[in-house]
């Protein structure tokens, strides 16, 4: 993907399922539950993606279509951002509420990876049903792709 603005930019986003799992199936010490393999593995392809794309590409995207021509299509590829849709918070909702501990463990892992930014199905659901919900003029602000 490339984000819409004056300049684009290439951004990456890797999509697993909203049942994946975002821990382990138990604490790994008293109170902290450490990511699931999934997540891990997930985050690593995201970086791995990433690293190869700046590497090969270089600085700047040129599109080109099938036989070589270019398209008039180029985005810039400076450390590109990189998202990870994955899971649910609602793993972390029992009968009675939110099991604090898990929440917490899981948002201290995401907040604390700087690339990719980590969005679980759910979240990704509300952000956009609020986008749609409050622009009653039906124009995007801007065109501008943002996920924060």
């Amino acid at each position: 993907m490339k984000t819409r603005g004056l300049i684009a930019s290439l951004c990456f986003i890797e999509i697993k399922t909203h049942s994946t799992k975002l821990l382990g199936d138990d604490p790994y010490r008293a109170g902290c539950w450490a990511p699931s393999k999934e997540l891990v593995g997930a985050v690593a392809q995201v970086q791995g993606t990433v690293h190869g794309a700046v590497s090969q590409i270089g600085a700047k995207f040129v599109g080109q279509d099938e036989k070589g021509a270019p398209t008039g299509e180029e985005a810039f590829n400076f450390q590109p951002r990189s998202f990870l849709v994955i899971g649910s918070l609602s793993k972390f909702m029992g009968p009675h509420g939110v099991n604090v501990e898990q929440y917490r463990s899981f948002e201290l892992y995401r907040r604390n990876t700087a690339w990719p930014e980590i969005i679980t199905f759910d979240e990704l659901y509300e952000r956009a049903s609020y986008i749609i919900n409050h622009n009653s003029s039906g124009n995007l602000i801007s065109g501008k792709a943002n996920f924060q």
